[in-house]
């Protein structure tokens, strides 16, 4: 795809102005997720170091032939980020040529793990969410909850959100963003409150290494999809037992973790067999469901890709080298 060493580098404002929609990043990751399973893309589980001074670093790594990429995503959370006025998370995706190595394109992380964290999170819910769903409750206010708020509004009839976050600027943000696409939102006070009586829920709440559970299943109401993006740390496993269906990303994946985000017994599938349609994602109108996730490396390398691909097309970027 390159015969030099130029390559372009994408930044977010960049990124954002690519469009990308919400059928855009559900169908090209499904169709690597096609290909995976075919054994024509390829993936490695994610590494991640856990520092005694509390930052998590995390790196993935993904490939296809078709188109012929391979991605690299590094990034770092650092709760003491937010002193220094930067995002407590910010990572960069590098792409290169698959077949030789030589690099195409340098971009920002950030936007990546968003948009392709609400295209996995399409995708379950295509399965597993009821496709009357009216109301979606957010726990976690931030850049997660805006990309699910515009991939949900896309593939749902939403009338009105609850939001609920440990400080009120991002909650109002959000409950202002939800007012300009035409939906009622209600502050919650609680988690509870925000919970019950909500038909999708979405949880991305930033991990710390003190983070305490509080999210109770039991809160959920019959029929209700609950979203677990944040690998079920504010959620409190013991009642899990709520749920009559759980659903994660990558059981092969999620084998390879010292610590999973629920008991192995309580999953039914993962991602692959719902869009392969080995895994079923709901079986009654009444079911509680649950789709809880790591991050799949071929998200990644689905939406850079298709990033890369949008930005050649629309001369975007800047060409460096």
């Amino acid at each position: 795809m390159t015969d030099n060493n130029s390559f372009l580098y994408l930044s977010d404002e960049v990124m954002d102005g690519l469009d990308v929609s919400t059928a855009e990043a559900v169908d090209s990751i499904e169709r690597l997720i096609t290909q995976l399973d075919a054994s024509k893309a390829w993936s490695a589980p994610k590494s991640v170091i856990l520092t005694p001074d509390g930052r998590y670093m995390m790196a993935t790594l993904a490939a296809t032939d078709d188109p012929r990429v391979m991605a690299v995503k590094s990034l770092v959370l650092n709760p003491r980020n937010v002193d220094n006025g930067l995002p407590q998370i910010n990572g960069t995706i590098t792409l290169l040529d698959s077949e030789t190595g030589l690099p195409l394109a340098v971009m920002d992380g950030n936007w990546v793990t968003a948009v392709r964290t609400a295209g996995l999170s399409a995708i379950a819910a295509k399965h597993m969410a009821r496709p009357d769903a009216s109301i979606i409750a957010f726990v976690g206010c931030g850049v997660q909850a805006h990309s699910h708020l515009q991939a949900f509004t896309d593939l749902f009839p939403l009338s009105e959100i609850h939001a609920f976050g440990r400080g009120t600027h991002n909650r109002d943000k959000l409950c202002r963003a939800a007012e300009e696409k035409g939906l009622t939102a209600v502050a919650s006070t609680s988690a509870e409150e925000a919970l019950r009586g909500a038909d999708i829920v979405v949880s991305s709440v930033t991990f710390s290494t003190g983070l305490e559970p509080f999210l109770d299943a039991r809160w959920l109401k019959p029929g209700a999809f609950a979203c677990v993006t944040d690998i079920a740390a504010p959620w409190m496993r013991q009642h899990f037992s709520a749920f009559d269906r759980i659903i994660v990303d990558d059981q092969e994946q999620e084998a390879a973790m010292p610590v999973p985000m629920a008991d192995p017994a309580m999953v039914t599938g993962d991602l692959f067999g719902l869009v392969n349609g080995r895994s079923q994602g709901r079986g009654s109108p009444d079911e509680r469901t649950g789709f809880m996730f790591r991050g799949l490396s071929v998200g990644d390398l689905a939406l850079a890709a298709l990033a890369y691909r949008k930005a050649k097309q629309a001369s975007k970027g800047t060409p460096v080298g």
